[in-house]
């Protein structure tokens, strides 16, 4: 099976690394700029579940695609989907599987819209990994975990090739039969912890110690409705997960989506809020804080819109 994976960041880095580690057939498509320092030091992990160096992978730069794969695993952020799109194009054929690791569920109607229904998978990744300041794959929990499945729930003969090649990799591979459900549990997951700990601008366990558990909890029950309502009720076990992730005493947890505000940088928060929000806006009268934890973050991205609009002249001048 040829392989194609979509940027080396943390996500893509850290299974892709594991792919190639394991004697897959595997490229990685970046940028010049990320191509460069894999070049130069090649691709590091750093794991509880042991270290890996790949001194020379293979890698590829959009120009240089020169045929299509079996598999295309995508794990941009939401806000490059489209160049991102743009970029592995060539190296989609008739038989090619896109397996998208994004958040939420909107890059589905885009990627099926662009390739077609049959070509894409869904999937999603569990894992907290980061890059260091020198690029290596920092992987920070016990957690690394890969889910896919067709979109229809079939288990047909290509799903039983991409697991056949995940299982003989450094991580856990989990082929399902009910990935959207799956998918629509991390959104609620995900959904929770970012609207909760943006809006109130602290981690999981400052939010506890004052007291504000409710916040999330409520939050939670919001975003398991709108879930229900498109026909995925988040499992009893799966509301129990995010219900104690979302409440622990001390925890220092905090979104990834606080931590791009924090830095200044954009966000996920149309993909991961604003989506959900609009999925649910018939669906309950009783829907608060998700739209008040989504007016904020529209709040911060015109606001930084506008000071990078203003900051503009000023760099000219400097220039």
């Amino acid at each position: 099976m040829r392989i194609l994976v979509v940027g080396a960041g943390a996500l893509g880095g850290y299974f892709g690394g594991r792919l190639l580690q394991a004697g897959q057939d595997l490229t990685f498509l970046l940028r010049p700029r990320r191509a460069a320092q894999l070049a130069a030091g090649g691709l590091r992990i750093h794991s509880p579940a042991g270290n890996a160096h790949l001194p020379s992978p293979p890698v590829l730069l959009a120009h240089q695609i020169r045929s299509t794969y079996d598999l295309v695993i995508v794990g941009c952020k939401a806000y490059d989907l489209e160049g991102t799109i743009a970029a592995f194009a060539p190296a989609v054929g008739p038989g090619t599987a896109i397996l998208p690791l994004l958040n939420g569920l909107r890059h589905l109607d885009r990627l099926t819209e662009r390739f077609g229904y049959r070509n894409v998978l869904g999937g999603l990744g569990v894992i907290s990994a980061a890059l260091d300041e020198s690029g290596d794959v920092v992987h920070l929990s016990r957690d690394h975990t890969l889910a896919f499945g067709e979109l229809d729930g079939e288990r047909s003969a290509r799903s039983e090739a991409i697991a056949a090649a995940f299982a003989t990799a450094n991580f856990e591979s989990r082929p399902s039969d009910r990935i959207l459900q799956a998918m629509w549990e991390k959104w609620v997951h995900i959904a929770t912890l970012a609207g909760a700990t943006s809006l109130m601008r602290a981690s999981v366990g400052d939010i506890a110690q004052a007291g504000a558990q409710h916040v999330a909890l409520e939050l939670l029950n919001e975003c398991s409705r709108i879930a229900a309502h498109n026909g995925f009720p988040p499992s009893p076990e799966a509301v129990g997960r995010t219900r104690a992730t979302v409440t622990a005493p001390g925890s220092a947890l905090t979104a990834s989506l606080l931590k791009d505000i924090e830095r200044g940088a954009p966000t996920e928060g149309d993909h991961i809020l604003g989506d959900l929000l609009r999925r649910g806006r018939w669906s309950t009268a009783d829907t608060v804080l998700l739209p008040l934890a989504y007016a904020q973050l529209r709040s911060y991205e015109a606001r930084r819109s506008r000071e990078a609009a203003e900051s503009a002249p000023a760099q000219r001048l400097v220039a």
